[in-house]
């Protein structure tokens, strides 16, 4: 039972998961409960308010829920019980009643219609205030105990006297922190280590990085040392390699590539994965044929494959300045489709795409009943989001996960208050 007659809630964690598990908890009990949102930084919602290029990817479009999950790296097959409970749906019809009208873009993914993340910012704390939620920013939690009596005792700041509380959210994000995994040690809480999820592929390719700003549409890279691969939007970047297809491979290969140091070598395939060698000689073919005395580096045989990159890929292969198509020859004809259809970069790092900046590793998941979010190993306490084991690709499936897991522990926590 509560330790008063209004029992204590504390969530650890200023972000999309804290707020959305603090408003959850709050519509049900109704201002019958003293509920404090403890934020180490100086401002809340911060991932929300950068993410997106500042326009928050809020969910994705995907309602089946296996194609959905698939969406996740690690926690897939965990998450299936949860998003049956509180879906991407859910989402969408929670923003739309708090008044965030949303639209679907082409690839799926969900933004406000403001195209500003602040309209959500300004929702979440809109309506924790309006549920009389305190909101406490600069207060780092250092230590917690559980007492004998059942409650937790939380040491904030200098503070020599603990805060004594009823129930615990801990929703502190990615655990890249000391303090982040000294809290869950505190609570005897095991977890899998830290490391990059989502980042961009450093390469040291003066010619390549010559063509930064270009994109492709629908290109497809693989590791084949892993047995990965990934396809969708590419972007050249003055570094290397950015865009959705290598943050979606850098999170299928979080673990393995940091064991490498980040040091391997990728496949590029420039129009994706359909356009296999055959196919592409078929073309390079018919350009001889029909064109011969147009020159070849005077424009892209292929709509999708821009003029910058053509140029780089047929000087590469070993095309002269000034040479027809009638004077190809089958050897460079062959050497222009493989660069075409796999060509191989060495990565020599990684860069952190900050706004899209996700942590694989977290709490055990088999320390967590996620039909609660409650711990399996401390009574009353609770996990949300990015603090779990769990972690999703580009796209919105962060924050879908934040939202429901969220979700399900505010509930749970006020049908504790009062049962």
């Amino acid at each position: 039972m509560p330790s008063k007659e209004v029992p204590r809630i504390i969530i650890i964690g200023g972000g999309a998961a804290g707020f959305f598990g603090a408003i959850a908890c709050a519509e049900f009990v109704k201002s019958k409960a003293d509920i404090d949102i403890l934020e180490s930084g100086s401002h809340f919602l911060t991932k929300v308010k950068i993410s997106g290029g500042g326009r928050c990817n809020v969910t994705h479009e995907m309602e089946d829920k296996m194609n959905f999950v698939g969406h996740y790296p690690r926690g897939k097959r965990e998450l299936l019980g949860p998003l049956s409970r509180w879906s991407q749906e859910d989402t969408v019809w929670w923003f739309k009643e708090n008044g965030v009208e949303l639209k679907t873009e082409s690839d799926g993914r969900i933004f406000p219609v403001s195209d500003s993340s602040q309209t959500v910012v300004d929702c979440l704390t809109d309506a924790a205030k309006e549920k009389k939620i305190r909101l406490n920013n600069k207060c780092r939690v250092n230590r917690i105990e559980k007492s004998d009596n059942g409650l937790f005792k939380i040491w904030v700041n200098k503070q020599i006297d603990p805060i004594l509380v009823d129930y615990l959210l801990l929703a502190t994000g990615g655990i890249r922190s000391f303090s982040s995994r000294n809290l869950l040690e505190s609570v005897g809480h095991e977890f899998s280590s830290p490391v990059p999820s989502l980042f961009t592929f450093e390469i040291d390719d003066d010619k390549l990085i010559d063509l930064s700003g270009l994109s492709l549409s629908n290109a497809c890279v693989g590791i084949e040392a892993f047995g990965i691969k990934s396809t969708g939007p590419l972007l050249i970047t003055h570094w290397g390699l950015s865009g959705p297809v290598i943050l979606k491979l850098s999170a299928l290969g979080a673990r393995k590539l940091e064991q490498v140091k980040y040091q391997f070598k990728i496949q590029v395939n420039w129009l994706g994965e359909h356009w296999d060698f055959q196919k592409l000689r078929k073309i390079i073919e018919s350009e001889r044929n029909k064109n011969g005395v147009r020159k070849i580096l005077k424009k892209s045989p292929l709509k999708e494959i821009p003029n910058r990159l053509w140029t780089r890929i047929a000087l590469k292969a070993g095309i002269e300045e000034g040479q027809t198509w009638s004077e190809l020859t089958k050897n460079i004809s062959v050497k222009v489709v493989n660069l075409l259809s796999s060509e191989e970069f060495i990565v020599s790092g990684k860069s952190l795409n900050k706004e899209e900046f996700v942590t694989c590793g977290g709490v055990l998941i088999r320390d967590i009943d996620l039909r609660t979010m409650e711990s399996r190993l401390v009574k009353n306490l609770f996990f949300a989001g990015e603090v779990m084991d769990i972690d999703g690709l580009t796209g919105g499936f962060n924050f879908q996960s934040a939202w429901t897991t969220g979700r399900i522990a505010g509930e749970e926590i006020a049908l504790r208050c009062f049962s």
